[in-house]
């Protein structure tokens, strides 16, 4: 029998049993990928549309085998039951930083003693904090580029427990913009930044030049700065500070390589010069006018709003961790965040979960999920934007974002009922990735990785 002949039949004997009885793994499957079986009182299979009462999901492997009506049982399967819980795909956070120590005080105190082995274990255990809170995807907006890569290469490989890391490598910015390591440094410590200055560029050309050396060194998506940022040590706003034909040839070479390009943008002029310059997503868009609503539907772009790190940052200077010029910044973007939030809700704009952890503690992702909704936004929206639109902002619909026959199996539950209280989304009981359990009824579990 044809292979497409074969598929069919199979699913035409799945169709026509009834709920509760047995079913056995396709036959495609190697015999010994395991088999597990997901009892789910809800299930929000694909965010956005209305939830599943009493389903299983039968995962084999690394995948989703098939969604059913009803708990059914597979021979030889192991059924994790969550009859009581909401399960849901594994969220995806739009914008990390996987190295760097929570901690911004001891971060700058220890900064000359760390070393990039130091990074590399913090990367790793950032990695598991956010793993652990229910994120089985996240896009790594700049980091050490090795660090990051041999990271996302070990979880790949099954060597270490994490989520899947897309990586941008080191931010594209311009000599004395945010991202320029230089800036404010001592005359060793600038030096040292200008040896690994590779993001930086000045004029088209060069742009073009670092965004190359990014993909060379890794990236997976390409990061500009387009304007002042708060945690840069260089006084100036947070206007725009990149030309827009500089941002033009960053989002032309990175296209050419087949890269989706993010544009760090607080000010309005920033962002709406991203814009026009067709970056994929705004990260931060703090400030806004009615153009950059606009510009939003007319191009496309996604809104990434990193509610948490505005007030993380703030927080952060009220007990001397930032200088005065990162202090200055940090308490004019906290006062708008949450308005320009507000209002693109209301205006339509495609929005896509992000928290800029590092800037806020890795592990707290979830957080996130309540200043959305407290500014507006229902709490489907809000699961949606961490799952189907965050999947759809990384081109990996394919993959990951819904639970779905085919895709990769990250799953994720939470007791009771997070569209009527979304902060239990701050507290996931279960967490699958890739068809493996690393937690299930709050506590960590051992697995083949560890």
């Amino acid at each position: 029998m044809k292979p497409v002949a074969l598929l069919a039949a199979v699913a035409a004997a799945a169709l026509a049993m009834p709920a509760d009885a047995q079913i056995t793994p396709a036959p495609s499957r190697t015999q010994t990928e395991p088999v597990t079986v997901i009892h789910a009182g809800t299930l929000i299979a694909v965010p956005g549309e209305a939830p599943r009462r009493n389903a299983s999901v039968v995962v084999q492997g690394r995948r989703i085998l098939e969604v059913r009506d009803g708990f059914v049982d597979v021979a030889g399967a192991r059924v994790v039951d969550l009859r009581s819980g909401t399960v849901m795909p594994g969220f995806i956070d739009m914008h990390v930083h996987l190295t760097g120590l929570d901690d911004r005080l001891q971060a700058r105190l220890l900064e000359t003693s760390r070393n990039t082995e130091d990074e590399a274990y913090t990367a790793m255990s950032n990695a598991r904090k956010t793993l652990m809170a229910g994120f089985t995807t996240v896009r790594d907006l700049g980091g050490d580029a090795p660090a990051v890569r041999a990271l996302r290469d070990a979880i790949n490989a099954g060597q270490f427990g994490g989520p899947s890391v897309v990586m941008a490598a080191r931010m594209v910015s311009v000599s004395g913009g945010h991202g320029d390591g230089r800036n404010g440094s001592n005359r060793d410590m600038a030096e040292i930044a200008h040896r690994d200055g590779g993001n930086l560029c000045n004029g088209p050309e060069d742009c073009r030049r670092a965004t190359r050396e990014q993909i060379g060194a890794g990236a997976e998506v390409i990061k500009f700065a387009a304007t002042g940022g708060v945690l840069s040590n260089v006084a100036g706003g947070l206007a725009q500070q990149m030309m827009e034909d500089e941002m033009r040839s960053v989002v032309t070479t990175a296209q050419m390589f087949g890269r989706k390009v993010a544009a760090h943008a607080h000010g309005v002029d920033g962002i709406n010069a991203a814009l026009r310059a067709g970056v994929d997503s705004i990260e931060h868009g703090t400030f806004t006018d009615d153009q950059t609503f606009r510009l939003y539907r007319q191009t496309g772009a996604y809104y990434v709003p990193t509610l948490l790190a505005p007030a993380a940052a703030y927080r952060d200077g009220e007990r001397g961790a930032l200088t005065a010029a990162q202090f200055e910044k940090a308490g004019a973007a906290r006062g708008n965040a949450e308005k320009t939030f507000a209002r693109a809700i209301r205006e339509g704009v495609k929005i896509a979960f992000g928290t800029d952890s590092a800037v806020s503690p890795h592990g707290q992702n979830a957080q996130e999920f309540a200043l959305m909704v407290r500014n507006g936004m229902q709490p489907m929206a809000a699961i949606k934007a961490a799952t189907v639109n965050a999947a759809d902002l990384l081109g990996r619909s394919g993959q990951v974002g819904t639970i779905e026959a085919g895709k990769d199996a990250d799953i994720v539950a939470v007791e009771g009922d997070p569209l009527g209280n979304i902060r239990l989304l701050e507290n996931v009981g279960f967490v699958m990735k890739w068809g493996r359990v690393f937690k299930l009824g709050g506590q960590r579990q051992v697995t083949d990785v560890d």
